[in-house]
């Protein structure tokens, strides 16, 4: 395989892998516990591949999302857009950024994506959170590192195999 359909296979694999996470069950206990694993894909790929995770490709991911979680139709798409948005506009700044910096942006992010849940729950009616709501974004920036490394490592080794 040439080297530019193994990188688009890095691609959508790593948003497929993200969907597996998201979608893993765990026990009710752990769920406030779970990053936003699709969000973290996202971040990553719109830093370092823009013309590929855009802002329509965000709002198609959010649907496929909203379709798979059963979720609000439209929650993560929206979720999604304004995470997408908000990177895209700083990713010049972003992307230079130590791992540590980017770690405590994708913290802001998500504090952010929780600000935009609250929102549309206030919206529909929907029941307030407990507050283990506010633990998964600590876990998200914590988890960001690992992924960041991990698939810029996959994204140096596909570069040199051709």
């Amino acid at each position: 395989m040439n080297r530019r359909r193994l990188q688009l296979w890095l691609f959508a694999g790593s948003f497929a892998f993200a969907f597996l996470l998201q979608l893993m069950p765990l026990p009710q206990v752990l769920l406030p516990l779970k990053p936003w694993w699709i969000g973290l894909a996202l971040v990553y790929w719109a830093i370092e591949a823009p013309e590929r995770a855009g802002l329509g490709f965000a709002f198609l991911l959010g649907l496929a999302g909203d379709a798979l979680t059963g979720e609000l139709l439209g929650e993560q798409s929206l979720r999604l857009l304004v995470l997408a948005f908000i990177v895209l506009r700083f990713r010049a700044r972003l992307r230079f950024f130590p791992v540590w910096q980017q770690a405590l942006a994708v913290l802001a992010l998500f504090l952010n994506d929780r600000i935009v849940i609250l929102m549309v729950r206030g919206f529909s009616g929907a029941p307030m959170p407990p507050p283990e709501f506010w633990i998964s974004p600590l876990l998200g920036m914590l988890a960001c590192p690992l992924v960041f490394l991990l698939v810029d490592d996959l994204r140096l080794r596909l570069r040199g195999s051709d």
